[in-house]
């Protein structure tokens, strides 16, 4: 069977990762507005939504709801990095959604609907804690509770059910539960120290 065309960029949704290019995995609750944020972004080649971070293969839309498999609400992201980095992408993550609220995002609440960031390699986990430990702080001088984002390496994904694919595109109407905190999360490298 060949795999759905990915309604903005026209590509099969199973594409491998092109030569040179890296992908990510970000949870931030409620998958469409998620995936619809990082579409936009010059230099992203692929998104998808999915599940992730759980212990049931090939899990549906229905069990994950149920907050009986683990995993989270996710979109994987294939990005060029010679045009968008890995702390764009996460500078984006930080600043798109609340990440002190543990299993929830507003009035989604469940374990599927916790902070994620799932790494694929030492320099993008390396990346995601500096920033974890940078966005906290701001988060702390604004008054706002601990990061409860969870980092880890990345693990399987699996493709969410064609529909939610694109979700906001094909409904444009429909549910976005993303919210960030107003807390501005300023592009920085990692120091060559660390």
């Amino acid at each position: 069977m060949t795999a759905p065309l990915h309604r903005i960029f026209g590509r099969p949704l199973d594409a491998p990762v092109p030569k040179g290019f890296d992908q990510a995995i970000f949870g931030m609750g409620c998958y469409w507005g998620v995936e619809r944020l990082f579409w936009q972004l010059d230099g992203v080649w692929l998104t998808e939504v999915g599940f992730a971070g759980g212990t049931v293969e090939n899990p549906t839309y229905k069990q994950v709801c149920a907050g009986t498999t683990g995993h989270a609400e996710v979109v994987r992201v294939i990005y060029d990095s010679s045009r968008i980095s890995f702390e764009r992408l996460l500078q984006v993550f930080w600043e798109n959604h609340n990440p002190t609220q543990g299993n929830r995002q507003g009035n989604d609440v469940g374990s599927q609907y916790r902070s994620l960031i799932m790494y694929f390699t030492e320099s993008q986990k390396a990346a995601a804690e500096f920033s974890k430990a940078d966005y906290g702080n701001r988060l702390a001088v604004a008054g706002l509770a601990d990061i409860t984002t969870r980092i880890e390496p990345a693990g399987p994904f699996y493709l969410a059910h064609e529909d939610h694919q694109q979700y906001l595109d094909r409904y444009p109407d429909g549910y976005c539960g993303l919210r960030g905190t107003g807390v501005e999360a300023p592009l920085t490298d990692i120091p060559e120290e660390i």
